[in-house]
Formats: structure tokens, sequence, C-alpha cells
């Protein structure tokens, strides 16, 4: 046995030993708690990246940079090189499916933040078992802020191109609009896409594609579509639309349609009242179409300046009278048929010409078949398919053919630009390159006589509100009834004002048409063409002259034109 001395002795050896030991299985402890703890951090930055809190490549599958179909378009300026349409940089937000925790809680968070979002569907595509579907695109910054700040899991962004407009609705109509993946679905827009604009590999250098330019002048586009969008208000009328376009070179300086739409907002342009009424919409323009009936009967040499016809009596034929609005009841001069806008007048100009010579000549100027534009084809007129003796009679007088503006315009230039049928472009063009692909369709003498009785028309006609001082205006007005439930109304009428400047030597040609103007004080509760659509083209011509580098001259000067045309015929 051992001794109580002895055990006394080795105490202190075993407590040393009983501590060391102690220690050592602490240790042992602490550092297996280490690794624990650092495998567990490890675990959670794994799963944190599999959350999509760290992008990541989709399995095999694309990289986030591939994941936008959207295409890099290029730049579209005016004539003078200011922005119309250019592409920026853009968020969108996508999830990945299979890394959303809670789909519930993400929709709901979401749907505070993007209020465009549909949470139903949303949803669906959230607990579906993809790797990919989109939740937003085209957010704006702020958005796109909001929603990183939400932190939630399987959510990223990738940026994409996005097209804005920087004159938002002001030339809407020209440009027209793209989807949501960049490509173009009306207006200028789709002429790029079919010329191989866009491009699905985008370089954001300093260099990219050249830009598209265009015949626009911004300025004046402006003035005209605030001018329609005045006289809308003015007149009370449920639409307008209306152009400028270079009769020499048969460039389109401005063309705007009411009511537009922001491009930027690309909905409004569903709204089916925002069409493009210049290029879209066909339209019986009243009297307007006087012009080619008197120019026809010129060029054919079937009447002249001198000649007369008789109109005391109205016309019948069958069943139907044709009447004048202003009936003189006399034997009227071809300038007086024309200024007084005579339809009597107009009818036997036509029948003298005969059916198959007035067909033949708007033909030629382009108005009885569908006209192609960068943007693609106009609409296609209504015209009779079997020519009768009383439709040449109806659309002497403008009445039984339905044209879109933009035709009746560029046939209209024929007539004032010395005889040439010049295809109107949305394109920059110089006036010697569109000569070089006119055709003559009419004779000089002609077009000489045209200048002639619209200047005339201006000065003593129904356009005599659209003399504006120092621009030698010439043009015709129309007023059209409209069709309403098979029958013209006497109520509902389309009024136009055809017009040119400056008439010894033209240069450019406006067409101002009011949808439904209304009877207001302002026009003594008239609601025809001379007192509506004539006063907007002036105050256009007016605003726009100075921009277009149109001189004013003196009163005295606005003469010699007059008594030029008369000396020479």
């Amino acid at each position: 046995m051992i001794s109580g001395e002895t055990l006394a002795r080795l105490r202190p050896h075993f407590i040393f030993r009983r501590d060391t030991a102690l220690k050592i299985r602490t240790r042992a402890r602490a550092g297996l708690m280490s690794v624990l703890f650092a495998l567990g951090f490890t675990l959670v930055a794994t799963r944190l990246v599999t959350l999509g809190i760290i992008p990541t490549d989709v399995g095999a599958g694309p990289k986030w940079s591939q994941l936008s179909s959207a295409v890099h378009r290029p730049d579209i300026v005016d004539r003078q090189g200011r922005m119309l349409a250019t592409d920026i940089l853009a968020g969108s937000l996508f999830a990945n499916p299979s890394r959303v925790t809670d789909p519930d809680t993400t929709v709901e968070q979401l749907a505070m933040v993007l209020k465009d979002i549909k949470p139903r569907a949303l949803r669906k595509r959230l607990q579906g078992e993809g790797k990919f579907a989109w939740v937003a695109r085209e957010l704006t910054p702020r958005q796109q802020a909001r929603v990183h700040e939400l932190g939630l899991p399987g959510l990223d962004f990738v940026q994409e191109p996005h097209r804005v407009y920087p004159a938002g609705a002001t030339a809407s109509h020209v440009l027209g609009f793209v989807d949501v993946d960049n490509r173009g679905l009306a207006g200028i827009e789709t002429y790029v896409d079919r010329t191989g604009g866009p491009s699905s590999n985008p370089t954001w250098g300093d260099e990219g594609p050249p830009p598209v330019r265009l015949s626009v002048d911004l300025s004046v586009q402006h003035a005209v579509h605030a001018e329609l969008v005045g006289a809308m208000k003015r007149y009370k009328a449920k639409a307008a639309a209306g152009l400028v376009l270079d009769v020499h070179s048969g460039e389109i300086v401005a063309l705007a349609s009411l009511p537009d739409y922001d491009p930027n907002r690309r909905r409004q342009a569903l709204d089916k009242n925002r069409f493009n009424r210049v290029t879209s919409g066909v339209y019986e323009m009243g009297s307007v179409f006087k012009v080619f009936t008197t120019a026809g009967a010129l060029d054919s040499g079937v009447t002249s300046l001198d000649k007369g016809y008789d109109a005391t009596h109205p016309l019948r034929v069958a069943s139907f009278t044709i009447n004048d609005f202003h009936a003189k009841r006399r034997w009227l001069s071809v300038p007086e048929i024309f200024i007084y806008s005579s339809n009597i007048g107009s009818a036997k100009m036509a029948l003298d010409m005969g059916r198959k010579r007035h067909k033949e000549f708007l033909a030629r100027l382009g108005l009885l078949g569908r006209m192609e534009t960068e943007m693609g084809p106009t609409a296609l007129p209504i015209v009779p398919k079997n020519w009768t003796r009383l439709n040449t009679i109806t659309i002497a007088f403008g009445h039984g053919v339905s044209v879109t503006p933009l035709q009746l315009a560029s046939a209209a230039a024929t007539l004032v630009n010395g005889g040439h049928k010049i295809a109107p472009t949305f394109l920059a063009r110089s006036r010697e390159e569109a000569r070089i692909q006119s055709k003559r369709v009419i004779k000089l003498q002609t077009s000489d006589l045209m200048r002639y009785l619209l200047r005339l028309n201006v000065q003593k006609g129904s356009g005599r509100r659209a003399d504006i001082a120092g621009y030698r205006v010439g043009g015709k007005t129309g007023t059209a009834e409209k069709v309403v439930n098979g029958r013209y109304s006497r109520t509902a009428v389309m009024t136009s004002f055809l017009g040119m400047f400056p008439m010894d030597a033209p240069e450019y040609l406006v067409l101002v048409v009011l949808d439904e103007p209304q009877r207001v004080a302002e026009t003594n509760g008239q609601a025809t063409a001379g007192l509506n659509a004539a006063p907007t083209a002036g105050r256009i011509v007016e605003r726009i002259g100075p921009m277009l580098g149109v001189t004013p001259v003196l009163e005295r000067k606005r003469k010699q034109f007059d008594e030029h045309v008369r000396a020479s015929y």
C-alpha cells in the first residue's frame, strides 16, 4: 500500500498532468469548432453564389451578355444633323427560377416597385423549372436601383440597347417606333430594318454605324406640328394632317398627323385614331382636285385661259344634279371657274377631255395607284371599277375617287415644278439627283399656266386668307362632304388647302387637311376650307419661310410674275 506521505508527494504531479490533458482537450475542441465554422461559412457563401447574389453562368447555357435579343440601331438625324432617334443602354431584369427561394415574396416585393408587371403571370414563370425568365424590360435607372436594394435572390440585370426619341411626338409618324427588342414596327424605323441597319452585336465605342439622314427639318416639323395642334383647337376639328414638300427634289421636309403619339411610349400607337393620315388614310379631297382637272384640260389642249363654259344652269346627269356652291349663274371663263371653284365648269372641262384622257392624265400623275416610299407603300386609292361618264363628272370636282394626302401633294408638285414627276422621299436628296430620276409628264407651258391660276386664286378667290405678305403664295381650297352611313353629310366635312410658294419660282408645297372642323365664331359660323385650312396654311408659310431661306419680296415685285405669265400666254 502507498503511504499517506507518498500520496502527498505525488498529488502535485497528478494535478499537473490532469490540467495539461484538460488544456489539450479544450484546444482540440476549439480547433474542431473553427473548422466546422469555416466549413459552414464556405457552404453559406457557396449557396449565396448559387442563389444568384453573385452573377454566374447558367450551367452550360449562354453568358448573361448573350441573353438579350435586342439589336443596336443607327441614329436617325434630320437634314441639319439634329438627333431624332438614338440608342442608350437600359437595364432589363431577369430571373433564374431555380434560384428564387420564395416566388410569392419575390413577386409581392417586385410589384411594389414595378407597376406594369402582371403578378399572376410572373409567379407562374418563377415557379417553373427553367433557368431563365424575363421579369421586366427597359427599366429606368431609379427602378433598377430600387430592385437592387430589395436584395432578392435569383434576380439579375442585363444591359441592352433601348431606343429613345428626343423630339417626342413632334415627328412620330415619320420616325415610327420599335418593339421591346429594338426592331422597327413603323415609319422610317422599318426602312432601317429593311436596309440592314440594326446589329445584334453592338459596339458602344466612339465609332458606330453611320446615321440615317432624313429630308425632314426638325424646325419646320415643329412649326407644322404646332400650327396643326392650334388649328385643331381653334376650329374644334377631330383630326388634322399636313406636310411640306420640296417640289424640285421631292424631299418631305415635314409631315404631321394628329392625333399622334409619343414613340417613347409605344403603347399610344395602338390607338386606332393615331394612324398616319398622310400616308395611310384615303379621302375624297373635294375642290382641291380641280387643279388636276384644269391642268389636264389645258395640257390636252381642249381648253385655254381665254375659253369659257356656261354655268348658268345646274348640270343634270341621270338622276343627279350638279350645282355650284357659290353659283354665279352665268358664263364663266377658265380662270373664273378656277377661282370661283365651279363644279359645273370643272365637270364640263373634264367631259371635253373625255373619260379615257381624263383617267389617263390622273394615272400619269400617280393618283390612281399605290405609291411607294421608304416607309413602305401608301394606302391604295379608291377608284371606280367602271369609269363611267358620271365618274368623270364627279371626279372632276373631287368626289368619287379617294387618295392619300401624300399622293395629292406629290401630283400637285408636278403642276408647278415645270412638269416633272418626282417620287417623294423621306431621305435627304439633292434637286439635281431628283431631276435625273424624274420624268416630264406635262408641258412646261401647262405648269406656267397653273402657277398663274393658283396665284390668282389666293389673290382673288377662296384662298385669300393664305396670302402672306412677301411670300407670293398660290393654292387651292377644298371642302368635301364626308360619307356618313352611306350618304354625303352636309355637316361632317373634310377641308384642305393645297398651297405653294413663292409662285414666281415655286420651291415648296404646303398641304393642310382638317377633319370635321366645326362652325365656330372665328369663321362666322361656317366650316369651309377658305376659313380654316387656308389661314392655317398661311400661318405655316409665315413661320417656315425664313427657316427654308425663302426671302420675302416687296409688294410691287409680286405683280411682276402675274404680268410675265399674262404676257407669255
